[in-house]
């Protein structure tokens, strides 16, 4: 049975480690194990033997801000153990720390050996995924160099660096080789009568391009007390509800996740932010969609989110002609991935500054819009404008509002297939499952550019002074809304389609997405509340959330990851939508399905669970490749407790 690994993560670093504390390398997989940075494995091997033996979990590694085990040595009942030993670990920005402290359990003096092998592979993310496919790495060198306290591991492929440092307090009497590339530090510790002997292990990770000064903390305690500072500051002034402590605590729980899942950014003018990652352990970097979503969720309780997201996404926006590496990036479309990898750097993979999708930019102009109503800040209205009016371009020209009435994608040869926030092969399909060939135009991204045209027509009046501007986009929004309404209702299902295709006809399977369009307001009363009230019956409703397809078509499948799952933040849409159109009895049964599934998972919600039935599985069941953590998720009860407040 494969080994469960732990996730712990602080901004752009996470650490994956066993059980006992362990890492073994694992290479491919449902998620791998190691310290990363910047999408890079900078510790690939920390695996502990006491005495040439790798000792036994007595208590395993739990869930919390830090990693605490308990080990001993292996033996019997007849043979109790010598002594015990205590780990805690901790991840930082960039860094990595374990205590390690050995407890003698005789009355004699006692001598104990013990040996951390240790290794750095620098493993790009994109190669530890199990589609088995392989990068080559010409001229890839790797290095090693003994240091006074500790080793160094060195890499290099033409002008990329990096290095990961290990070291120890006291240091080790022996750094050994092990045939393997990795590295033994070794200490022999003299232990008094029941007395203790302890080690600080280090680990500092100086990624490619990251010039910043690395501050390894002191100790897991250290990092403990940071981590909780952050967390009560991103807590603070934010009022629970105290009629239903479930939502306060799943709340409470998702700010504690979302202030570990800040990553660096830049904005417009070369200011330093931190903005929302999309999620650990595979996406722990900027994703336009994700950050604007997780954002727009906690607008009203933490509106800093946005300040920082919006000029993020404005100094990634696309500018060129949308020629050579990246024909994707046409002119004001804003970025769906960034990263910061090796194989993104050498273009191995096309993520570095990947525009694949056709809501993100929408969704910056209806985050922008909400944020200033929100706030009052037109200072970043006007400081946005050029960003805002260059988006509102991209969709009428780029996007295909004018010349195809819709937004518009096309499969990516090498990058997505779908390009809305259903991004897997096969997400896009009719009934039966038969998949669109050629254009699509999905309903979803539909609604996103109706909000996205009637709030910067708002901004536009109110803070731009552009009248004539406003009234062109106003009646962009209710065309838009006109043609919707008559080519993607389906009359005979009271429902409306899932997308278009190229030539226009209906992609008929009933689906989540029809939510997102009464969160943006794109379908009038009658027809909001056919499908409000739809998507409450059994075959979209689990009874934890509404399924991205409902059961009982050919397509549908409760462990596909968009084709019957239940995503938490497609719900928490649903649930504003939902109340939106004055269906509070439906938004409220969608905000307890989501919080006793919370509930079930110590208050926090995965990235998606499976479509299961609760009344047949009363435990909600997971998606076996979920992120963790992950910031639409962790926003998620915030958009609830908007939705149907302390309900």
């Amino acid at each position: 049975m494969t080994e469960r690994h732990h996730l712990f993560v602080r901004g752009a670093t996470f650490a994956a480690v066993g059980d006992g504390g362990d890492i073994g390398g694992v290479r491919g997989g449902g998620s791998p194990d190691g310290v990363f940075v910047r999408d890079a494995r900078h510790l690939s091997r920390w695996q502990l033997t006491v005495d040439g033996a790798v000792p036994e979990v007595l208590t395993p590694v739990a869930d919390g801000d830090t990693a605490r085990c308990v080990l001993v040595p292996r033996g019997g009942r007849q043979e109790p153990p010598p002594y015990t030993l205590w780990r805690e670990q901790a991840v930082g920005d960039r860094a990595f720390v374990e205590s390690l402290k050995v407890t003698s359990n005789l009355a004699v003096t006692a001598t104990v050996r013990l040996a951390l092998t240790v290794d750095a592979d620098f493993a790009d993310q994109f190669e530890l995924r199990s589609d088995h496919r392989t990068y080559a790495k010409a001229g890839a060198v790797r290095t090693r160099q003994v240091l006074d306290d500790g080793i160094e591991f060195g890499y290099r492929r033409g002008e990329w660096r990096s290095c990961t440092s290990v070291t120890a307090d006291p240091a080790p009497e022996a750094v050994e080789e092990t045939g393997t590339g990795a590295r033994r530090l070794v200490w022999t510790l003299e232990l008094p009568p029941y007395g203790s002997a302890e080690l600080l292990l280090r680990v500092m990770a100086r990624p490619h391009g990251d010039r910043r000064a690395v501050r390894v903390p002191r100790s897991p305690a250290a990092v403990r007390e940071q981590l909780r500072d952050l967390q009560a500051r991103f807590v603070e002034g934010v009022a629970f509800p105290t009629g239903w402590p479930e939502l306060a605590a799943a709340c409470a729980r998702g700010l504690d996740d979302l202030a570990s899942l800040q990553v660096p950014a830049t904005g417009p003018d070369g200011e330093e932010l931190r903005v929302p990652a999309g999620g650990a352990p595979w996406f722990l970097a900027l994703l336009g969609r994700d950050a604007l979503l997780t954002a727009l969720f906690a607008l009203p309780y933490r509106p800093q989110l946005a300040a920082a997201t919006l000029p993020a996404l404005a100094a990634t926006q696309a500018g060129g002609t949308g020629t050579g590496r990246s024909p994707l990036a046409q002119p004001g479309k804003i970025v769906h991935e960034v990263r910061h990898g090796e194989l993104a750097h050498f273009g191995q993979v096309p993520y570095g500054r990947y525009y694949g999708s056709v809501d993100a930019t929408p969704l910056f102009l209806v985050l922008l819009g909400a944020y200033v109503e929100r706030t009052g800040d037109a200072a970043l209205a006007r400081r946005l404008e050029p960003h805002a009016r260059a988006a509102i371009g991209w969709m009428l020209d780029h996007g295909g509002l004018t010349s195809r009435g819709y937004l518009v994608y096309r499969a990516d040869e090498g990058g997505l297939a779908n390009q809305n926030w259903k991004d897997s092969p096969g997400a896009i399909c009719c009934a039966d499952g038969t998949r669109p060939t050629g254009a699509v135009m999905a309903a979803g991204a539909q609604g996103y550019a109706y909000d996205a045209l009637r709030r910067t027509a708002w901004v536009a009046r109110t803070v731009w002074d552009d009248g004539t501007y406003a009234a062109l986009l106003e009646q962009a929004a209710a065309d838009l809304r006109d043609r919707f309404q008559r080519d993607f209702w389906m009359r005979e299902r009271s429902f409306p389609a899932l997308a278009l295709d190229g030539e226009g006809h209906r992609i008929d399977a009933l689906a989540s997405d029809a939510g997102h369009l009464l969160w943006s307001g794109l379908l009038d009363k009658e027809y909001g509340e056919l499908v409000g009230r739809r998507l409450l019956e059994p075959d979209f409703f689990s009874g934890w959330g509404v399924r991205t397809l409902a059961s009982g078509q050919a397509a549908y499948h409760p462990l596909s990851y968009h084709r019957g799952s239940v995503w938490p933040h497609d719900n928490a849409l649903i649930a504003l939508g939902l109340a939106r159109y004055g269906l509070h009895d439906e938004a409220r049964a969608v905000a307890h399905g989501l919080v006793d599934a919370a509930t079930a998972g110590g208050h926090r919600l995965p990235e998606v669970l499976a479509g299961y039935d609760r009344e047949t599985h009363p435990e909600p069941v997971p998606y076996p490749h979920a992120c963790v953590r992950e910031s639409r998720s962790a926003a998620a009860p915030l958009a609830l407790l908007t939705a149907v407040g302390g309900a």
